[in-house]
């Protein structure tokens, strides 16, 4: 019996969370073997040779033939942006949050990554998560590998493709207003004086 797919992704994606886990262990074997697997998945950005490199890595999880270059993508991405595991939603929301910190110039790239066709989306991510790293925002690996295997796979032109980027656009623009303090929403409500 095989495993579902949506059951590989997440074991795979939990396997990249446990290398962010093994940097931060304090067990020197457990980090150095950390460093090293995530020092070969961001060289596999360099050229065909050095993602080679990262092949025994991925491969170890057994993606799907159709998805592998997309696993590939994320494990680099990664790579670039380690992290533990967050409740965060997509890109666009983690983009969405560096917007608050950044302003404009992020809409700008932003509206770039929506506008890449297949070709160009995975070096666009490459910035992109770079640009999320800088600022210590998350990232969903979870939610971006699937998202991925659609924008990038065969199915890019799909409808469903359309509504990932419109899930990104909804998310990245609704940005909830700062909480007010607590101090505020102790006290009840009082009706008011309608004489």
């Amino acid at each position: 019996m095989t495993t579902p797919i949506v059951d590989r992704r997440r074991a795979f994606t939990a396997y990249l969370y446990g290398l962010h886990s093994g940097l931060s262990s304090g067990r020197a074997e457990r980090v150095s073997q950390a460093r090293q697997v995530l020092a070969r998945l961001r060289r596999s950005f360099s050229g065909p040779r050095q993602q080679a490199e990262a092949y025994d890595i991925v491969f170890a999880h057994n993606p799907p033939e159709s998805e592998q270059e997309v696993w590939l993508l994320v494990a680099g991405l990664f790579a670039l942006h380690p992290q533990p595991r967050r409740n965060t939603r997509s890109l666009g929301a983690s983009m969405g949050k560096l917007a608050t910190q950044r302003g404009a110039s992020v809409n700008r790239r932003f509206t770039q990554l929506l506008a890449r066709d297949r070709a160009a989306l995975a070096h666009q991510l490459r910035q992109t998560i770079r640009l999320l790293d800088s600022e210590d925002v998350p990232v969903d690996y979870d939610e971006l590998l699937t998202d991925l295997v659609t924008l990038l796979g065969d199915r890019y032109r799909d409808d469903e493709a359309q509504r990932i980027r419109l899930r990104w656009a909804r998310e990245f623009h609704y940005r909830p207003a700062p909480r007010e303090s607590t101090e505020d929403h102790d006290q009840p409500d009082e009706p008011a004086d309608i004489h």
